[in-house]
């Protein structure tokens, strides 16, 4: 990919309104990108500031998600807040890493998985909260998942009452889950 972004368009058509839109054509790298949070970052090739990319610019051009370390070209626009991706012209997705093949994070919600992988039923889950609790049954020990965890497995949700694989371990408040994986194919990896 070449890197274009000194060129400058100034678009007139319909489809954007009568209102001209400045566009800068620039090549990058998504530094990260959180669906659940519907918004994340490219890095510019050219040494520009990070320019934010909102999930309504993806799915316009036809894109679901975007995993971390893919290579896009982008026209963006200046925005108040800085710069803003406008439209997504190419991405190659050969360069980017699933998050299950990031390095571990760096946060309390790490655990060593003790069980082997088991199906569990999705007791309750609150996405703003960031956590839930998975259960294998009557009687048996909660198991606390925490948001990280889903998204290192690439997950976006838990629906109360939704069977999911996991593997669990002993956390410092209990049971916790280490790794979690959809039992089949799920609503959220499926594209309307």
């Amino acid at each position: 990919m070449a890197d274009r972004t000194s060129s400058k368009d100034v678009i007139h058509n319909g489809e954007f309104g009568n209102d001209a839109l400045d566009l800068i054509e620039i090549t990058g790298v998504i530094k990260w990108f959180d669906v659940a949070k519907g918004f994340g970052f490219i890095v510019p090739d050219n040494g520009m500031q990070d320019v934010l990319l909102h999930v309504t610019c993806l799915r316009r051009d036809g894109y679901q998600t975007v995993l971390e370390g893919a290579r896009v070209v982008a026209l963006i626009q200046k925005r108040d807040r800085g710069y803003q991706a406008f439209r997504i012209l190419s991405m190659d997705q050969s360069t980017a890493v699933h998050p299950s093949q990031l390095p571990p994070v760096r946060t309390h919600v790490q655990v060593t998985p003790t069980s082997g992988l088991e199906r569990v039923l999705v007791k309750w889950f609150n996405r703003t909260k960031g956590f839930g609790f998975l259960t294998r049954g009557e009687g048996t020990e909660d198991i606390f998942v925490h948001m990280e965890t889903l998204r290192r497995f690439g997950l976006t949700e838990l629906r109360p009452g939704q069977v999911v694989l996991c593997r669990f371990g002993d956390g410092e408040k209990g049971l916790m889950a280490a790794e979690i994986h959809p039992d089949g194919p799920t609503p959220t990896t499926r594209s309307h």
